[in-house]
């Protein structure tokens, strides 16, 4: 009985010697096996990175390509004019008598602008006409004898020269009264009124201004380098920068003299009169110099390479970065024509075009 108590006695002590060495035993396989999860982590990280069997997918952006027609321009630098636009004075020196119109009244051709003093010419025509009239009644009078075979043929002929001279001497003087007046050639609107009543003015100085604002154009000197590709009818966006406004238009003349000084011929363009233009105001002309005869693939110049001896773009074909040599026909405002080597669909990497080789996997994003 006393051998069982002290066996069971042991083994209780054993049982609770033991017990804290399986704790820390425990604790520490933990702690070995964390170590080991992150040594193993680290290690797959670095093979990753060093192994060339998996292979990785570039991202890159494209675009699918489109046709369209291709235009070029010349840009020149123009003025607005008008082809009537005068600058009146009177033809006779004299003083201002009467003046018939204000700034921005509409006239008509053949209208009396202004008067000068025309008195002492009238007075004259008055004096003539008496004279007329009775040389006229001496005339008669004498035809009538002549016809009767009555009197002498001088005397007939000299009664004829009487009265045509004086008819002559009134039409003269007829014609200085007319002269007198400041008369519109054209119609159109009054710009400017640069005299006053009682203002001495003499043949030459500006006295009224009329412009014909319904037939303006653009006029611009366009360098002779280009003479073949500027024709009549061609497009031409006419650029307004001081009104921000812009119209498209046709070019109305272009002249086949070369101006010796400058190398340049002139164009023009007609401009409607839907909206107001002021004449010497500055425009901007982009002249229509070529047309594709068919819609054409157009890619931006940015995208395209430079080689040794040709240009190409890369294209994602089939997760698959391809390279295309392409032929550019014309370049504009940042834009190659492209005649050979793309089609419409394809799709031109313009992300990521710089970091991809032909042949790399890559992952296409629209």
């Amino acid at each position: 009985m006393k051998t069982s108590i002290l066996y069971i006695t042991l083994a209780a002590m054993m049982v609770a010697c033991g017990s804290p060495d399986k704790k820390a035993e425990l604790e520490k396989l933990r702690t070995q096996k964390a170590e080991l999860e992150t040594k193993i982590a680290t290690l797959e990280e670095e093979l990753a990175k060093t192994d060339t069997t998996k292979e990785k997918l570039a991202d890159v952006v494209a675009m699918p390509l489109t046709t369209q027609p291709f235009k070029t321009y010349i840009e020149v630098q123009g003025r607005i004019d008008a082809d009537e636009n005068v600058s009146l004075s009177t033809e006779m020196p004299g003083t201002v008598t009467k003046i018939n119109v204000k700034v921005g009244d509409e006239v008509h051709k053949g209208q009396v602008l202004a008067e000068t003093d025309a008195r002492a010419t009238q007075q004259q025509i008055a004096d003539l006409q008496t004279s007329l009239d009775l040389a006229t009644q001496v005339y008669q009078k004498q035809k009538n004898l002549w016809d009767q075979k009555i009197g002498t043929e001088i005397q007939f002929l000299q009664s004829k020269n009487t009265k045509e001279s004086l008819e002559n001497k009134i039409a003269t003087m007829q014609e200085q009264v007319r002269m007198s007046k400041i008369i519109s050639p054209i119609n159109g609107t009054i710009d400017a009124v640069n005299i006053k009543i009682g203002q001495a003015v003499a043949p030459g100085i500006s006295a009224i201004n009329v412009i014909n604002f319904s037939n303006l154009k653009v006029k611009a000197d366009v360098s002779e380098s280009y003479a073949s590709r500027v024709k009549i009818g061609n497009e031409a966006l006419v650029l307004f920068p001081d009104i921000h406004d812009s119209i498209t238009s046709k070019v109305n003349y272009a002249s086949r003299a070369i101006n010796n000084l400058t190398r340049t011929f002139g164009v023009e363009v007609l401009l409607d009169n839907s909206k107001e233009y002021h004449p010497n105001m500055v425009a901007k002309l982009k002249i229509n110099d070529y047309q594709s005869a068919t819609p054409m693939v157009t890619v931006p110049v940015k995208y395209i390479q430079k080689g040794t001896n040709e240009s190409y773009v890369f294209v994602a074909e089939n997760g698959k970065v391809v390279k295309k040599v392409i032929t550019i026909s014309h370049e504009y405002n940042g834009n190659a024509e492209i005649s050979k080597g793309l089609n419409a669909g394809d799709l031109l990497i313009t992300e990521g075009y710089d970091l991809v080789n032909e042949g790399d996997k890559v992952n296409v994003k629209k």
